[in-house]
């Protein structure tokens, strides 16, 4: 079943647009990885799908209902962002008793051993946590309410690399033993990556490529050696990018298309990992940082 969809989906603000025509879907029980740099536009589509905000034009679609302020949907998913807020007169364990009550899936003792475990004071109330702490606290309750849409929106910012592999470790075990449709946006795509079953890469408001993560791993090569070299044996290629290395190096991504072969022992070919090929395909087409000195 096709939890969410998204039909030329567009977002306006006063000065500029967030999201442009931005077309995909989301199949129920799934883990979708939501990547892009920042000011991509991954925070407004996410807000949209959530129904917090309304697309300028498009359409958008959550358990086949229109998201913003519809009930169905609000009682059907979790967001969570760094601007998660509770009560201030709450602490720890009256939010924890408070989401039981509101999320009708909320395991309160699922969500206790977390906080035992990650040593959160209970008697707290969020305004009285460290960053990393709040992180926590919010990462535990979107993980304990169990909700068929969950979405996470850089749910890490702030905790150190120890927890954020726990915290993961959790959501991958959690998910597997509770299936639900899971959107995840983050910067921390090599922490990630072992979660997902697709990706969506955003760059600029726009959507750049919708792919399963097995499809992303074999999707581009890296050429590298002699300049000239080079040139030559990626002309006739789709190439994603390309950098010059010192005088004479050059390397090249270009698409996978299974036929690339080059037996120059001047020329290097290898498979690009994941977070690399992110990197790449949401850079400019050539140069970096270097030309800057160079204008």
């Amino acid at each position: 079943m096709t939890v969410i969809s998204c039909i030329d989906v567009s977002k306006n603000y006063r000065h500029h647009r967030a999201n442009e025509d931005v077309s995909f879907s989301v199949k129920e029980n799934t883990i979708t990885g939501v990547i892009g740099r920042n000011g991509a536009g991954k925070t407004t589509l996410l807000k949209m799908i959530a129904g917090y905000l309304r697309p300028t034009s498009g359409d958008i679609t959550v358990f086949q209902k229109q998201p913003y302020n519809s009930l169905t949907v609000s009682y059907n998913r979790i967001f969570v962002d760094d601007q998660m807020v509770f009560p201030a007169s709450f602490n720890l364990a009256n939010i924890i008793d408070m989401c039981q009550d509101f999320y009708p899936n909320f395991d309160r003792k699922f969500a206790y051993n977390l906080i035992d475990y990650f040593e959160l004071p209970l008697k707290r109330t969020q305004y009285e946590l460290s960053k990393g702490q709040k992180s926590s606290l919010h990462f535990i309750v979107v993980l304990a309410a169990r909700c068929p849409l969950t979405i996470f929106d850089e749910p890490t910012t702030g905790m150190d690399s120890t927890v954020r592999k726990d915290f993961y470790r959790a959501l991958l075990k959690d998910y597997i033993a509770h299936p639900r449709t899971i959107l995840l946006s983050s910067h921390q795509i090599q922490e990630i990556e072992h979660l997902l079953e697709d990706v969506l890469i955003l760059d600029h408001g726009k959507l750049l490529m919708h792919e399963s993560i097995d499809d992303l791993r074999a999707y581009a090569l890296k050429v590298s050696g002699d300049a000239q070299l080079v040139k030559k044996v990626t002309a006739e290629r789709d190439i994603i990018y390309e950098e010059r290395i010192g005088n004479n190096e050059l390397n090249v991504i270009i698409k996978n298309d299974g036929s690339f072969q080059t037996y120059d022992d001047r020329i290097s070919t290898e498979g690009l990992p994941v977070h690399e090929l992110l990197s790449y395909v949401t850079k400019k087409r050539k140069g970096g940082i270097d030309d800057v000195f160079h204008k």
